[in-house]
């Protein structure tokens, strides 16, 4: 085998004791295997192969080894088994004494989340490299969340928008993430708090509803009912579950009466031109994208999901469509392959900010978007300048 730079510490030494099982949590059955071989299979299933090192109770690791090390050799991957700590940082630090030299990128995943797909691990990976620290799945909080004291007083609402349910695998050029285990003096929950903790940086990328943690029995069910799903075998006359899809959208803005409205654009501010009528912020080229993505995967439309009844959408800017639509289509099975964009219309001039547009957008989207313009030859609305169009087309692809 091939020295591996990647690597993935699954950690699986905790007791799981609110499961409400005798054995350790990744040891409890789950389908046919166990919930830590059905984390394996993702981590096995990743784009690059990597160096698993698997940090399991003490008495546990020969039975580990022996159980899956054929499976690990089969996908060509490296593959270890160490005894864990204590506490759960004690268990990765002994994962990450383990690694070889090649490696020069680490994941830390819990093999409590057993249902996260391997693309997630892939996407992780890629952005540790690309932006050379720290990276951590997760998802927006949807809920409304209160600070409860004594009693259950409640004693403030806190603002989600700035909150974030952190999921694994997080990912860490090695030498950052061995220096902070090495600067360590306190446990923290995670180590992406670790790692901030010796001032390092660490970025959030989108997570996946699927990467859910099994730590209560109803956890365990809807993680049992999931594997169910996969291993059932359709009919011999079935059509594909889970194939790529392809959207279309077409979205259509007025200029607004009143010439002090704001222009926004792909995403884009763009001042001293005349903004687009609408009960959000007028963005056609975001709306078009949110219907594309969301014909694609067969979830109805932007004005079906985001209402002009809904108050919580009145002058919302188009980042806020785009990021729903793209958690939706993420949860239907599916992820974001690309996006093509074309914007019809005399102003504003797209050309000098088309590369600003297109990494805003493949920001938002976790995809590459592509704008183009054109006019039509004073043909029609556009032409007269009454307002903008925008036609975009999404390829979306199984998870």
């Amino acid at each position: 085998m091939s020295a591996s730079t990647v690597a993935v510490i699954v950690v699986a030494a905790g007791s799981g004791t609110r499961l409400g099982h005798s054995e350790p949590k990744a040891f409890v059955p789950l389908g046919d295997d166990t919930i830590l071989g059905v984390a394996l299979d993702a981590v096995l299933g990743m784009r690059e192969t990597p160096h698993v090192v698997v940090v399991v109770p003490v008495d546990r690791v020969d039975e580990t080894r022996s159980r899956y090390e054929a499976v690990a050799a089969a996908a060509s991957a490296p593959f270890d088994v160490v005894a864990g700590g204590a506490t759960r940082q004690e268990s990765v630090a002994n994962g990450l004494a383990a690694l070889p030299r090649a490696v020069d990128t680490v994941l830390v995943h819990d093999a409590a989340r057993p249902l996260t797909p391997s693309i997630v691990f892939d996407e992780v990976v890629a952005s540790v490299r690309s932006r050379r620290h720290g990276v951590v799945p997760a998802l927006d909080v949807v809920d409304t969340i209160k600070r409860v004291g004594d009693h259950g007083r409640v004693l403030e609402t806190v603002d989600r928008s700035e909150l974030a349910a952190v999921q694994t695998p997080q990912g860490f050029p090695r030498h950052a993430l061995v220096a902070a285990y090495a600067a360590a003096t306190t446990e923290f929950t995670d180590d992406a708090a670790l790692v901030a903790s010796a001032g390092l940086v660490v970025d959030v990328v989108p997570g996946d509803a699927r990467s859910f943690k099994v730590t209560l029995p109803a956890d365990l069910r809807r993680a049992e009912s999931i594997v169910a799903e996969r291993t059932a075998i359709p009919p011999s006359n079935a059509r594909p579950a889970v194939v790529p899809r392809i959207g279309t959208g077409i979205d259509v803005h007025a200029f607004a009466d009143d010439p002090k409205t704001p222009l926004w654009l792909a995403g884009l501010h763009w001042p001293g031109e005349r903004g687009l009528s609408g009960h959000s912020d007028g963005d056609a080229a975001s709306h078009a994208i949110c219907d594309a993505l969301l014909a694609a995967a067969g979830l109805g439309d932007v004005g079906e999901i985001f209402g002009t009844g809904d108050p919580r959408f009145e002058g919302a800017h188009g980042e806020v469509f785009l990021t729903e639509t793209v958690r939706r289509v993420r949860e239907s099975g599916y992820v974001v392959g690309n996006v093509t964009l074309q914007l019809v219309g005399n102003r504003p001039k797209i050309a000098p900010r088309r590369a600003e547009a297109e990494a805003l957008l493949s920001s938002v989207v976790g995809a590459p978007v592509s704008v183009a313009a054109t006019t039509t030859d004073a043909l029609g609305f556009a032409g007269r300048g009454e307002g903008v169009a925008a036609i975009a087309t999404a390829l979306i692809v199984p998870a």
